[in-house]
């Protein structure tokens, strides 16, 4: 798992371990970036299911609901099967512009 941190968007790369496992290395590790928007990049990944994705489904609520971004990257699921309550992308320039939208959303008052 590498952290790297740009302004206010901490982006978290998982290269080899389970999504299971990352889950929950992140509920341990969240102190470190509870105020940052979080971008979870799985591109290096095999195909994921979607039971391996609604694994990030309470981080990303308790996240979302502290007025932060939550988006997953990849590109190896499909998207149409997406619970609503999970942003999912499958490029990390659309994951920037979602940050940047909720932003500018938390900015106006939505």
């Amino acid at each position: 798992m590498i952290f790297d941190k740009k302004d206010n968007i901490t982006i978290i790369t998982q290269e080899k371990a389970s999504i299971v496992e990352l889950v929950k290395k992140l509920d341990v590790l969240y102190e470190r970036f509870k105020h940052d928007n979080v971008i979870i990049a799985l591109t290096s990944l095999k195909p994921i299911s979607l039971s391996e994705i609604v694994e990030f489904l309470e981080l990303s609520n308790t996240h979302r609901k502290a007025k932060n971004s939550f988006v997953i990257v990849t590109d190896k699921v499909n998207l149409d099967e997406m619970p609503d309550e999970l942003v999912v992308v499958p490029t990390m320039q659309e994951a920037y512009d979602i940050v940047e939208m909720e932003e500018m959303e938390r900015d106006l008052g939505f």
